[in-house]
């Protein structure tokens, strides 16, 4: 297994304990670069994932989008390997439906201080599907729903990590807007299981599939569960919604069920109970 990062928004200690491994390698390496090696499957997890990363610079974020799935494309078919898109809901942007589901095309602002990330990513499934009718690259596209678990950076700037941060420091716990804006949050171990998933199927089995829990939560919701779960006396504090933050986000895994077989198996308290013991640890 060879494992390419830049550490723009990872880090080593992420991975210490695989490098010992005889079948694990780690190159320091940024795939808005051509990379040059003999692989059988690739998968394009590359791009910073939370508005605080991606926001930080906007440019490279869609260079990384796009550069690097054209990268990544032409190395699949140099080398004919199979190639899995980790895509986003946010493709979805602040939708129209709901529940969202793969058949919709999505509402987003091209033009947002979002668009860097959600049109780049709308961009790399263009790319992925024109790469697998022009060049027949065996393709898989996965649309990931608010993901979290151990090992999250604390200074991520995602809803989770931010409250439990918060909590076990005693900080005010900070909810944009009113905090009825809806999220589905899905464990990382359940995410790996789908994408593997996925990867194994067919190759006429392309995607776009959305991968996520399908229960949906509220965000104070979330932030009472955190409170609950770390025993905190932080208190509640509002702050302006940001622009283009989407109000409803909940995916419909109809598909994943029927193809995959696959649906999550860890619920919300199970979750985050994991990753407050992992940030006691880390903080």
């Amino acid at each position: 297994m060879l494992c390419v990062d830049n550490f723009f928004t990872g880090g080593k200690a992420n991975i210490e304990h695989l490098l010992k491994h005889a079948r694990f390698e780690l190159m320091r390496h940024d795939i808005t670069f051509p990379l040059y090696v003999e692989v059988d499957e690739i998968y394009n997890l590359a791009c910073p994932a939370s508005p605080v990363h991606y926001q930080f610079d906007p440019v490279q974020t869609t260079k990384t989008s796009v550069h690097g799935a054209i990268n990544m494309l032409g190395l699949a078919k140099r080398v004919k390997a199979r190639i899995l898109q980790a895509s986003t809901s946010e493709v979805y942007g602040d939708p129209e439906i709901h529940p969202q589901s793969e058949g919709y095309w999505g509402r987003v602002n091209p033009v947002g201080p979002r668009s860097c990330y959600d049109e780049g990513k709308r961009c790399a499934e263009t790319l992925f599907f024109d790469y697998w009718r022009q060049h027949s690259v065996r393709i898989k596209v996965a649309r990931i729903f608010n993901t979290y678990g151990p090992r999250m950076h604390p200074n991520d700037g995602r809803v989770v990590s931010n409250f439990i941060v918060q909590a076990l420091r005693g900080e005010d716990i900070t909810v944009y807007g009113d905090g009825r804006q809806t999220r589905s949050f899905c464990y990382v171990d359940d995410l790996v299981d789908a994408l593997i998933l996925l990867m194994d199927t067919a190759d006429d089995f392309t995607g776009p599939i959305n991968i996520g829990n399908p229960r949906e939560f509220t965000i104070l919701e979330l932030a009472e569960e955190v409170m609950r779960l770390t025993g905190t006396n932080s208190k509640i504090v509002f702050r302006p919604l940001p622009a283009d933050d989407p109000r409803q986000r909940q995916p419909d895994i109809a598909l994943a069920e029927s193809k995959l077989g696959w649906r999550p198996t860890t619920e919300l308290a199970q979750g985050l109970e994991r990753t407050i013991r992992y940030f006691q640890q880390a903080l």
